[in-house]
């Protein structure tokens, strides 16, 4: 994390970025630990950002700006491949890499007042006609202006939206200066 201080001063988003993955704990034993998490985090994050849509795409992308990662942080054994990231994503618990990555943005970007989009959708073909199993219906908060999705639930059924919706709200930070958009029925 010094390199990352050193080159973008104290206050920086990446700094901030860092402190607060830093509650992430690695599950991995420290001995056996090539890439370590910040790396990884970091590498998740850029890649994300940048488009990837899959742990494939995002460790081909950190190897063509492996120079742009390492002003940042230093990649000593280079970027882990897609496999393994998404063997030690998958490790980590997704409810607190979202805190964190929420706290992160609301640390940056304190002021900006967002329209929240929500939105439901419905996963093709996660069914189970043999279980007897419902398809996954999630739900979306999006935050326009910035553009990033704030938060995503799974429901129960396409009715549970709208209570989830009012809910959520807690999560999201407080409503003053936002408003919010609820899904229509006809779209669920």
């Amino acid at each position: 994390m010094n390199l990352a201080i050193a080159e973008f001063g104290a206050k920086s988003r990446l700094r901030a970025l860092l402190e607060h993955f830093s509650q992430i704990e690695d599950p991995r034993e420290p001995w056996r630990v090539a890439h370590p998490l910040p790396e990884v985090l970091l590498l998740v994050v850029c890649g994300t950002i940048a488009d990837g849509d899959d742990y494939d795409a995002i460790a081909d992308r950190g190897e063509a700006h492996l120079d742009f990662l390492r002003r940042l942080l230093p990649y000593d054994h280079g970027v882990p491949g897609g496999r393994w990231l998404t063997l030690l994503m998958n490790r980590l618990d997704p409810l607190v890499f979202s805190a964190c990555f929420t706290a992160w943005v609301r640390e940056t970007w304190p002021d900006r007042s967002d329209l929240i989009a929500i939105d439901g959708k419905t996963s093709r073909r996660s069914h189970d006609r043999a279980a007897e199993k419902a398809p996954l219906h999630l739900v979306s908060a999006f935050a326009t202006t910035s553009r990033l999705v704030l938060g995503q639930e799974a429901v129960g059924d396409k009715a549970s939206s709208f209570s989830l919706s009012s809910r959520s709200w807690p999560a999201l930070g407080e409503p003053e200066g936002r408003r919010c958009c609820p899904p229509s029925s006809g779209r669920l």
